[in-house]
């Protein structure tokens, strides 16, 4: 019976033993960068502006009324915001009147857009894109994250590729446990 509870308490130890070695994270450990386009997104502020409420019956541009209504709307909750602008209604809208939008909007916010939710996707990574240092993956291997909550646009994996190539040592899609190779530099 004593060897029995030997027998556990030796057990215990090796379990002890083994769960106080520290866990080693070999990707962080590993010289590949990960290159996270959700990171970017996640920390802009997205808002939507739909021109509907500012048409007469929300279906109708009557110059002076439109005017109005755009002057004493407030923008205020819209600064530093980067904003899709659309009309949800069937309406026919002058080009001017999403230029006077416009105009109200650029000096407060970080941006402005046109479109559907896709479209405005498309423009925000694309500015995500263009802020981006490159030097930082001078010669480095590369993982463009693949798995995202935010639908990332495929033409924006495309833009993304062409724009590091010139500065990754390789390329690889997916996470770090699973990548798939895209791209590596020609050894010279």
């Amino acid at each position: 019976m004593g060897s029995g509870n030997d027998e556990r308490r030796s057990k215990t130890r090796i379990r002890d033993a083994v769960m106080a070695e520290e866990i080693v994270n070999r990707v962080k450990k590993s010289r590949t960068k990960l290159l996270d386009l959700e990171d970017h997104y996640r920390d802009l502020q997205l808002a939507e502006l739909d021109i509907e409420p500012f048409l007469y019956e929300g279906l109708i541009l009557r110059e002076k009324e439109f005017r109005k209504s755009v002057d004493e709307f407030d923008w205020n909750k819209f600064k530093g915001k980067l904003v899709r602008v659309f009309c949800s209604a069937d309406a026919i809208v002058p080009t001017w009147a999403y230029m006077l939008i416009a105009s109200k909007l650029a000096p407060i916010t970080r941006g402005i857009g046109f479109g559907s939710d896709r479209e405005f996707k498309l423009t925000v990574f694309e500015e995500i894109i263009s802020s981006i240092d490159f030097s930082e993956y001078d010669n480095e291997r590369v993982i463009i994250k693949g798995c995202s909550k935010v639908e990332v646009p495929e033409n924006i994996y495309l833009r993304l590729t062409a724009r590091l190539q010139p500065y990754a040592k390789a390329i690889m899609f997916g996470e770090p446990c699973s990548t798939v190779p895209v791209y590596r530099k020609p050894r010279k």
